[in-house]
């Protein structure tokens, strides 16, 4: 068995939901090296997270930021954690809610997603700034 891993700094991006296969997939090349594995994709962050989702059609992702808003929405007087501003609070827990990773498979040196299948970054802070993600991948 082999095992890559590799750490990569995403530049800041807005407040979103934001693909990022390709970053991925360039950033641990090695992947093509596995006929069967399993890639691991980590965030360094509380107040961001990872997801897998529509990869086409980018309303999708304008519809993840509307819900996601009107589930956790900013300014709740019940919030004691806002030493960052009104985002602070509601950027941990739909980072809560989504997840810190994605577990990708590897087949015949690929990332085996599906047709309409993308990695996203799921920023929920207004100025996130840089996110740092530590990719694995290990297998055969």
């Amino acid at each position: 068995m082999k095992i890559h891993q590799q750490t990569i700094e995403l530049n800041q991006r807005r407040r979103g939901f934001h693909i990022i296969t390709t970053e991925v997939i360039n950033a641990l090349p090695q992947i093509s090296e596995f006929k069967t594995g399993i890639c691991q994709v980590f965030i360094q962050h509380t107040s961001a997270s990872l997801s897998i989702n529509e990869n086409a059609d980018p309303t999708v992702r304008q519809d993840f930021e509307m819900y996601f808003n009107k589930t956790v929405p900013e300014n709740d007087p019940d919030y004691r954690h806002d030493d960052e501003g009104p985002d602070d609070m509601p950027a941990h827990l739909k980072a809560a809610m989504l997840g810190s990773s994605v577990t990708i498979p590897i087949r015949n040196g690929r990332l085996a997603l599906g047709t309409w299948q993308g990695i996203y970054l799921c920023e929920h802070r207004n100025y996130g700034g840089g996110r740092s993600l530590v990719i694995t991948a290990w297998g055969e």
